[in-house]
């Protein structure tokens, strides 16, 4: 498993739990002893600075995981034991990484030996929806619309995104009522992206992104150089997105259904984009019409990426 400076870990060693798989009938039969090692790449400054156990992956929750895969149907081979295990804890929205060794030291080898060990390694890849926003200048006097096109390719440097799209720009009115009378127009732009990188860590990185162009956070709903939102992540059509009421992190963005300034450009690079509203699962394009009152321009230049 790939490390890096900024990864941490959870290691969970030595689950074992008694299961009935091999492709021999005895093995079928009388079942073996099983023992598992699982280690997780976690973000884990959160729960650091919080002592929050929701911050942090679960590794009760884990072992029994792996007892419930081990113990369950039998397989004919480890490795689709190994490859169930690591699926299931890769599911865990905080997890980036996994590695799943399983040790069969009962496999008949035939031959004198220590252990059998299959090794599996499974990295997140998400689909994500970026929304991208600024109406003040930036960082030396830049205009919002060559913010939005650098911090766009910015989105391309950062480690854990992948695959990054991203749509035209947009000049939207900001929305806000009395809060924002007075403030210049937005220019914005949607970016769709791949990451390993678990939400909150990927959010993090968002925000440096938006620092390094002098965004602050002093006013709620006042004018800014730059806005980076984590709109979505994961695929609500597959059922394989994920919610959260975290006031530090809300998923999907509660306001992204009614607001143009994220549909148009989301729907630009993506026809058929779907996102999850209260319990169910809209098409953008079926969304637009019900924000018919926010006028939305298209500008004339590109955003490259």
């Amino acid at each position: 498993m790939r490390r890096t400076a900024e990864t941490d870990e959870i290691r969970l060693l030595g689950v074992a739990a008694r299961g009935h798989h091999g492709v021999l009938e005895h093995e079928r039969r009388d079942g073996q002893d099983f023992v598992v090692d699982v280690v997780l790449q976690v973000d884990l400054a959160p729960a650091g600075r919080t002592d929050e156990l929701r911050r942090t992956v679960n590794y009760a929750e884990v072992a029994a995981e792996v007892v419930e895969v081990v113990t369950g149907p039998a397989h004919d081979l480890i490795e689709t034991v190994a490859a169930d295990i690591a699926d299931r804890v890769l599911a865990r929205p905080l997890v980036e990484q996994v590695e799943v060794t399983v040790h069969k030291p009962q496999a008949p080898v035939g031959v004198p030996f220590g252990d059998v060990q299959v090794v599996v390694r499974r990295t997140k890849d998400v689909p994500v929806v970026i929304a991208l926003g600024a109406n003040l200048a930036g960082t030396g006097g830049t205009d919002p619309d060559r913010t939005v096109r650098d911090a766009a390719r910015r989105l391309h440097r950062v480690s854990g995104l992948r695959a990054v799209r991203v749509s035209r720009l947009f000049v939207t009115a900001p929305v806000g009522g009395e809060a924002v009378v007075g403030q210049p127009d937005y220019v914005n732009a949607v970016a769709l992206a791949r990451t390993r990188l678990a939400p909150g860590t990927l959010l993090a990185r968002l925000h440096r992104v938006e620092a390094e162009h002098g965004r602050t956070r002093e006013v709620r709903w006042g004018a800014r150089t730059l806005d980076l939102d984590l709109v979505q992540y994961g695929d609500p059509l597959a059922g394989a997105d994920v919610t959260s009421t975290d006031p530090e992190l809300l998923l999907p963005h509660p306001r992204a259904h009614e607001r143009a300034f994220v549909l148009r450009p989301w729907l630009d690079v993506d026809p058929e984009a779907a996102l999850r509203v209260g319990e169910g699962v809209a098409r953008v394009r079926d969304l637009i019409p019900s924000t018919a009152d926010q006028p939305v321009r298209l500008l004339d230049e590109e955003v490259g990426g």
